[in-house]
């Protein structure tokens, strides 16, 4: 999205959670099981769209030229050997572990064990994600915000559901997105000047085809372990490199 700052879609993002956690303690646990379905499948169909838009950078004239015309295959190479090693890393297992430990570490009573549960819940559901990661750092290269905006529409629905029982915790959520996605799009700011302009668009177009993951998983079409495609991020650039010494 051209004409927005570095950083728009994390701040558009702590904007939906606060006004969606307000909105939540607000209405109390009135709102429809079947708007929050219709609300996630409508964001799977975009998400799909994005990671169309994404894969598109495949083509770019700079990876064409950088690696001779072997761009799909570079691509296909991160995307396997990232699976394999995320599979081997348990990359997905161990984000679900994570998430567990982290909510039994916070462990209170009463009123606080209540804030506690909604706070945590809700960052690491807003924070620990494929679209946060990828959102962030391509907000930060500079090839806009729109993944972040579309993430922040599905938070602020998500913000509004648990808010609704959890309260005011999910609301005090907010301040770790702004952190922990600001963090993110600064190092998508600083990698934009280590790499070239032909590793960005592999590591554009491999984030597509995670995104494109993600979607299916929204649709709830097939779930596919995102989290263990996630090292093909790394991979990617580097692939760039040794394809272009190789070809």
């Amino acid at each position: 999205m051209a004409g927005v700052f570095i950083g728009a879609g994390t701040v558009v993002n702590v904007i939906t959670v606060v006004v969606g956690s307000l909105i939540g303690i607000a209405l109390g646990n009135r709102i429809p099981e079947t708007t929050k379905s219709t609300v996630t499948a409508v964001l799977g169909l975009v998400t799909l769209v994005l990671g169309g838009m994404s894969v598109v950078a495949m083509n770019s004239e700079a990876l064409r030229e950088a690696v001779d015309g072997a761009a799909m295959l570079v691509v296909l190479a991160a995307l396997l050997v990232g699976a394999l090693l995320g599979s081997w890393l348990r990359v997905e297992d161990r984000l679900e572990q994570g998430a567990g430990w982290v909510r039994a570490r916070f462990t209170a009573s009463g009123d606080a064990a209540r804030f506690v549960d909604g706070m945590v819940t809700a960052t690491l559901l807003f924070c620990v994600g494929p679209l946060a990661i990828l959102g962030s750092l391509s907000d930060g290269l500079g090839r806009g915000a729109d993944q972040l905006l579309v993430k922040s529409v599905l938070d602020g629905f998500a913000a509004m559901a648990f808010a609704s029982t959890l309260g005011w915790g999910v609301l005090a959520s907010a301040g770790a997105v702004a952190l922990i996605q600001g963090s993110l799009t600064a190092v998508g700011y600083f990698a934009g000047d280590v790499l070239t302009t032909a590793q960005v668009d592999a590591l554009t177009a491999t984030g597509g085809v995670v995104l494109l993951a993600l979607g299916l998983r929204l649709l709830d079409l097939k779930q596919i372990p995102v989290g263990d495609l996630l090292p093909a991020l790394l991979l990617a650039p580097p692939l760039v490199t040794l394809a272009a010494a190789l070809i």
